[in-house]
């Protein structure tokens, strides 16, 4: 018999944000934005809950940021400083479980204690426990779930913030997904969300009536995907805390050595579609994009870019793996081998683009690219084409 399983969610809100503070507490309780400031075109990397309230956003450009909180206190990101204060909660947590999954430095773990009953107690008096410590070795306070999934317990805690606690009986999962409105939903990206809305569905339990088959002839290949997370299903195992993370890699070898840039541009969008596809089948996203140049002479470069927003979407990968073959392709030698990596794998993220035009175009872009997967899930991979892979 199949044990139920104990997933729990640890989640820092804000969490540079929450580091700064412990560093400085006449920081608490102050509106906060994290950006770098100075720069022409700085973006908020983070802010506090008061300047969310205020109307400040993640990736909002700073000087619309000060607009709607002037009285913000404005700080550098210090990325390693969150690195290392995730790199503590990850060793608070090891006394739990071996099996615990990180983010890079966003304050998320998740942390799988099926079978450890007899040893720890119930998973809940184990939450708490793990939130007590992380309290007294770092003096941040998170919010955290239990639940049967990874799925259910990372929308639990996106309910909770950013202070709070919510457990979700094994059983509960459908009836705990039936009314949140469809965006809450990890996995469940804005083509989606755009494909469902024209049906005039956005909530949960709307959706969840469509049988698998319905859902198959919405969304193709990642119809049964959906209809499953919709359903409070996900399989999807806690990783052992010393496993690689998880990439995508795909790689052209130049038959004929070359330096000409469209045939190198048009080989990429290529490694682009299938990375692309490889994420959207796993329903994930790229949060960095990186790119590995070998020469004729043996010589590697690599350019790599952080993504704004975590996408699978083929037209915003090809745009950041352009950005880093420009960075890599610094000489004149000819290319022999190219390789795509994708990497820092995460759940397609639930805030979306701040303004108008841009939410629209990027929505047009997701039905585009959800339209094709329908097409070529029917009739094979070569029934669409894009114009700029094709030879001149």
């Amino acid at each position: 018999m199949n044990m139920e399983r104990s997933i729990i969610h640890i989640n820092v809100a804000d969490f540079a944000v929450a580091v700064e503070r412990v560093l400085d507490r006449r920081l608490d309780n102050r509106p906060m934005i994290i950006a770098p400031e100075g720069a022409a075109r700085a973006d908020v990397y983070d802010m506090s809950e008061e300047a969310f309230q205020a109307g400040v956003r993640k990736h909002m450009p700073l000087g619309r940021a000060l607009g709607r909180c002037r009285e913000a206190r404005v700080l550098p990101p210090r990325p390693d400083r969150y690195r290392r204060a995730m790199a503590r909660m990850l060793k608070s947590a090891l006394p739990c479980s071996p099996l615990i999954e990180s983010g890079d430095g966003d304050g998320h773990l998740f942390v799988d204690v099926t079978g450890s009953r007899r040893l720890l107690g119930p998973p809940v008096d184990v939450a708490r426990r793990l939130s007590r410590w992380i309290r007294r070795d770092l003096g941040l306070t998170p919010v955290w779930s239990v639940a049967t999934s990874k799925l259910i317990a990372k929308t639990a805690t996106r309910l909770v913030k950013p202070l709070g606690k919510y457990i979700v009986a094994p059983g509960d999962e459908a009836a705990f997904l039936a009314p949140l409105p469809l965006f809450l939903v990890p996995g469940i990206e804005s083509g989606d969300l755009a494909r469902l809305n024209d049906f005039n569905i956005t909530r949960v339990f709307q959706a969840a009536t469509l049988s698998a088959d319905q859902m198959q002839t919405l969304f193709g290949h990642r119809g049964r995907f959906i209809h499953d997370r919709l359903h409070g299903i996900d399989p999807s195992p806690v990783r052992p805390v010393d496993q690689p993370l998880p990439q995508i890699i795909e790689y052209r070898e130049f038959g004929d050595d070359t330096n000409d840039r469209l045939h190198v541009a048009r080989s990429l969008y290529q490694l682009v579609e299938r990375a692309g596809r490889h994420l959207r089948r796993q329903a994930l996203a790229a949060q960095r994009i990186g790119l590995i140049l070998v020469h004729t002479d043996g010589v590697r470069r690599i350019g790599q870019i952080k993504a704004v927003l975590a996408t699978a979407n083929d037209f915003s990968l090809f745009t950041y793996a352009r950005q880093a073959l420009d960075l890599a392709w610094t000489r004149r030698v000819r290319l022999r081998r190219m390789t795509l990596v994708c990497d820092r794998l995460t759940y397609p993220p639930a805030q979306r683009l701040l303004f108008e035009p841009e939410r629209r175009m990027a929505e047009k872009h997701d039905r585009l690219i959800a339209a094709m997967d329908r097409i070529r899930h029917r009739f094979g991979t070569d029934a669409l084409a894009m114009g700029r892979t094709l030879a001149a």
